[in-house]
């Protein structure tokens, strides 16, 4: 494929245990300093900044629980303390309007991955990757809403019998991101963007799905304002 796609981080990827196919776990990479929205969000975790009155994070878990992942590990490390006390409060909040509607709705199970120094990004994975009990788990940005099918990338993950899979975005106009380049069988061909896997990508078994699907950063403050209507109740996204 002659194509070259923005990576937007967001893959399967073999992490130990004795799963199935299905991947029902996702780690949520939500440990970063956020220092390009300081400006407007000085005092939360990126992730933590409220859109439309509550925390972009849940906008990420909401979708990927209709997704069917059942557990999230959060790897955190700045101001984890917040996040902590935001998503026992409310796994405590669901717990108890279940039990009042006398509902079997899925339980919200969260863990946390702590990070005492900064480890990367790719030490932070293999840190959290310590806590899934599944043979793949998902990987996700905890400051970007990427609505993929995890069934796609789910498919080409095991029918290729694949190291990793990346979930990859088309865009134009994508300086702040890396580019992705594939084979015609959508093994990697060529990486530009992180580290932690532009230097396995020769060594180990590589794949990419393309899904153009609604994709928001709110990693500036210009997608951060932007985030607040499309996101708005009522926009269908």
């Amino acid at each position: 494929m002659k194509d070259n796609f923005m990576n937007n981080i967001q893959y399967a990827q073999t992490a130990g245990g004795d799963g199935g196919n299905k991947i029902t776990e996702a780690i949520i990479l939500a440990g970063g300093l956020g220092t390009r929205l300081r400006s407007i969000v000085s005092d939360l975790p990126k992730c933590m900044a409220p859109v439309n009155g509550k925390p972009f994070l849940t906008y990420v878990i909401e979708h990927l629980r209709q997704q069917s992942i059942e557990k999230f590990i959060l790897s955190l490390g700045f101001k984890h303390g917040i996040m902590v006390k935001y998503f026992d409060s409310l796994k405590s909040q669901l717990k108890t309007q279940n039990s009042k509607l006398k509902t079997e709705n899925s339980p919200l199970t969260i863990q946390y991955s702590i990070e005492e120094e900064p480890l990367g990004t790719g030490g932070a994975i293999k840190l959290a990757c310590s806590m899934s009990t599944e043979n793949n788990v998902l990987v996700a940005n905890g400051d970007t809403l990427f609505k993929i099918d995890v069934m796609k990338l789910t498919t080409l993950h095991h029918e290729r019998n694949a190291y990793c899979t990346l979930s990859l975005k088309p865009m134009k106009n994508f300086d702040r991101y890396g580019i992705v380049e594939l084979n015609k069988d959508y093994s990697v061909k060529n990486f530009k963007e992180k580290d932690y896997l532009e230097k396995f990508y020769m060594q180990r078994r590589m794949y990419g799905v393309v899904q153009d699907e609604y994709f928001i950063d709110i990693g500036i403050p210009e997608d951060y304002e932007r985030a607040q209507s499309e996101l708005a109740t009522g926009n269908k996204r």
